[in-house]
């Protein structure tokens, strides 16, 4: 793969030196980070529950990721092909171990039976029920698996009247408020444009298993964790339901801007740009208004407070436009960060990877990966002083540790091994 111009310079990585696995086979050194030594067993599929485990493989958590043998999660078929490999796959299952399991099979239930004894944390997105019918659910392994934290991620949660629906993110973020608050009045509500619901519950999930594992500490026991994408959505939406009780006002869509909140808006450039500029407080209006020559306006007592800004919204977007439509936006980033005022690019993917801010703290980081070749992924959040997390590797082929988890892990012999793939276990 050819890198291209405006990826050079950015950090990258090797993978970590490999070592020899029990069974003698080659496998990588787990990734670094503050959660080394922590052993998670990833049960879910498409973006969700795989969401959570990146963040938990991310900060160094050993992640086992198992997948349905011959299909295999259906993230590796979505778009964004490169060589035949999915790169949203290789994202979402960066550092993780990859091996296959049938658990619709007996004999593959009582595998991962073993394998949550080996686990501190099983993350699952399946419909409520269905580990119940597989004999996999928290409350039927607890006491055999009295330490096991089980965070259980769906669209409505395991209990209340929808519990047995199918849930996706899109349901979920329309459900949750978002989507009827996205867009522009006079337009139909329309989508995010990534998988909001999907990974904020993911979000939520990795940290209420850290939460649950500091309990653990002092109870010795794990527990069940809850998470609804309705819900996880539902919590970001800041004052929307206490304005609601409280004053009876219904959120509306308000396209670039918020009504009574000036000049807080996106805005034109000369060069068909856009940049966003938040100058609302009373202070920034101020050094705005001086940067903009406009000492009318900071002689003028309606404009000295928020709610007289407010009044004059229109008048005052309009004036913004016509100033920031005469600079380039370079020129007027450069302006607005000179004069202390927040500002900043309306950013498509290409203007991410030139910037020198995401470049500087390493957050267009490029691996070598050896399905697709040199692949940029984004970078950790948030950044550890003593212990930083490591890209160490993509997602990996399908059932890639196979022989590593089943036989260094748990024993099983390479005959044993061996049978399970010819049973269609494995």
């Amino acid at each position: 793969m050819t890198q291209s111009a405006e990826f050079a310079g950015r950090s990258s990585r090797t993978p970590p030196t490999e070592h020899a696995g029990g069974d003698g086979a080659t496998v990588p050194a787990q990734a670094a980070g503050p959660l080394r030594g922590l052993r998670v067993l990833d049960l879910g599929n498409m973006i969700a529950g795989p969401c959570c485990t990146r963040v938990l493989a991310d900060y160094g958590a050993e992640v086992i990721k198992v997948e349905q043998p011959g299909p295999g999660d259906p993230i590796r078929g979505w778009r964004g092909q490169s060589r035949g490999h999915s790169l949203l796959w290789k994202f979402l299952s960066r550092n993780k171990r990859a091996v296959t399991l049938d658990l619709h099979q007996e004999e593959g239930q009582r595998l991962a039976r073993r394998l949550y004894g080996v686990v501190d944390i099983v993350v699952e997105n399946f419909r409520p029920g269905v580990l119940e019918r597989w004999g996999l659910a928290h409350a039927q392994v607890e006491e055999a698996h009295p330490h096991l934290i089980m965070v259980r991620i769906s669209g409505y949660g395991q209990t209340g009247p929808y519990r047995d629906r199918a849930g996706f993110g899109g349901v979920a973020e329309a459900m949750a408020g978002v989507r009827h608050l996205t867009g522009y009045p006079d337009r139909p509500p329309t989508r995010v444009g990534f998988a909001l619901a999907d990974s904020v519950a993911g979000l939520y999930g990795a940290i209420a298993a850290l939460a649950a594992v500091e309990e653990r500490r002092r109870s010795g026991r794990g527990q069940e964790i809850d998470v609804a994408l309705t819900e996880a959505t539902f919590s970001l939406l800041d004052d929307l339901l206490p304005a609601y009780h409280t004053l009876g006002i219904i959120g509306q869509r308000h396209g670039t801007g918020l009504p009574g909140v000036a000049p807080s808006s996106i805005y034109p450039t000369h060069d068909g740009q856009y940049v966003v500029i938040g100058a609302n407080n009373n202070n920034v209006f101020r050094r705005l208004a001086t940067l903009m020559g406009r000492t009318d306006w900071l002689a003028d007592p309606e404009l000295s407070d928020d709610r007289g800004r407010g009044r004059r919204q229109a008048e005052l977007d309009a004036a913004v436009a016509a100033w920031t439509g005469q600079f380039t936006l370079a020129e007027i980033t450069g302006r607005l960060a000179e004069a202390g005022v927040p500002g900043g690019p309306v950013y498509d993917i290409a203007g991410i990877c030139r910037d020198p801010q995401f470049q500087a703290r390493e957050m267009i980081v490029e691996i070598d990966d050896p399905d697709v070749g040199a692949l940029a992924l984004p970078g950790i959040v948030p950044r550890f002083s003593r212990t930083p997390g490591t890209i160490a590797w993509a997602g990996p082929r399908m059932g890639e540790h196979n022989d590593e988890v089943y036989g260094s892990l748990l024993g099983l012999s390479g005959a044993e091994i061996d049978g399970l793939r010819e049973r269609g276990v494995i």
